[in-house]
């Protein structure tokens, strides 16, 4: 199977019917076309299926590794970007800390075993200094060579605490930590899946990572002031284990809403809203036939209405076009 991105293709009329999944601020609006006899198979069992256009039951063909498979990372990361901003409506509740290892760490359960008591002395931490209620958000990031490091999104009840970058540091105990601010981040699943999809260029460079596209993204560096990168989109994507799970969640996450409406029933939902990214992909066989097409908007419902020509245009921010989006749009 393969994912194209195609020019932008809408309900046909205010009675279309739409899903909309609502996840914190942003609003995102599907809908999907199906193509007529689009889909010559039935899935008869995890091995089987049926080929309609000729009786004979065939053997599924699985990957022996998850790089080979990048729409199932892009996925992951989909799915990871619905429950950020889910989550994280306000900036000010939030703290983004990057937790690395001192030592070339590879092992993939390690890392989770790590953060797991991590956990357990950061909530002793929290309850022994009064601090608000809290869960989190954790997901994982390999390097080209080899090393992993973790991104942890902690949410708090209210404004988040101070917490120095030296009290992290030393309760996670195995190497660097850092902390960055989200202020006037609008879509933060958007900006924070960026990073672990793309690759700096030096890195690809370095680590012989080359395939890809290089796009110019605009970043923050250590003073908080921002600068022009270059990046390979999706790079990273490869570097992820077959079967692996790239992020985890505590109990108390909220997850993604999502409801079945009319295109005209989702326009008043959004009305006054900014579009803030639009794509359009088709969803084509491994024989070359094209089985779905399906629409996103994504809406900003914190967003002033806007008039006149601005009104309505589409926003694509490089640095906030996620590797899930620029995985369909090359159809890799």
């Amino acid at each position: 199977m393969k994912i194209n991105r195609i020019e932008d293709v809408h309900p046909p009329t205010p009675d279309t019917e739409v899903a909309v999944k609502i996840c914190g601020n942003i609003a995102e609006v599907r809908y999907m076309r199906r193509i007529p006899d689009g889909c010559p198979i039935q899935k008869l069992s995890d091995k089987l299926y049926l080929d309609i256009r000729t009786g004979e039951v065939k053997e599924m063909q699985s990957s022996d590794s998850r790089s080979d498979n990048l729409t199932s990372v892009a996925q992951s990361l989909k799915r990871l970007r619905d429950l950020i901003n889910a989550n994280l409506t306000d900036p000010e509740t939030a703290l983004w800390v990057t937790l690395t290892y001192a030592e070339n760490m590879k092992d993939a359960e390690k890392l989770y075993e790590d953060y797991r008591r991590f956990w357990q002395r950061f909530k002793y931490y929290a309850a022994k200094a009064e601090l608000p209620p809290v869960e989190y958000i954790i997901a994982a990031e390999p390097q080209a060579r080899g090393v992993w490091h973790l991104h942890a999104l902690f949410l708090f009840d209210g404004k988040a605490p101070y917490i120095s970058n030296d009290t992290i540091s030393q309760i996670w105990g195995h190497g660097f930590t850092k902390t960055k601010s989200l202020k006037g981040i609008g879509n933060p699943g958007l900006y924070l899946t960026a990073y672990l999809g793309d690759m700096e260029f030096t890195e690809a460079v370095t680590s012989g990572t080359k395939r890809g596209r290089l796009a110019e993204v605009e970043a923050k560096d250590e003073q908080g002031r921002k600068q022009k990168k270059a990046v390979i989109k999706g790079a990273r994507l490869k570097l992820y284990p077959p079967g692996f799970n790239l992020y985890r969640c505590s109990r108390g996450v909220k997850r993604p809403v999502t409801q079945r409406l009319t295109e005209g029933e989702a326009q008043e939902l959004v009305k006054g809203s900014r579009l803030t990214y639009e794509k359009t992909v088709a969803v084509i066989s491994s024989d070359g036939e094209t089985q779905n097409i399906i629409n996103y908007r994504q809406y900003d419902l914190n967003s002033q209405a806007q008039t006149g020509a601005d009104f309505g245009t589409t926003e694509k921010n490089p640095h906030q076009m996620s590797s899930a989006d620029e995985t369909a749009k090359n159809g890799e």
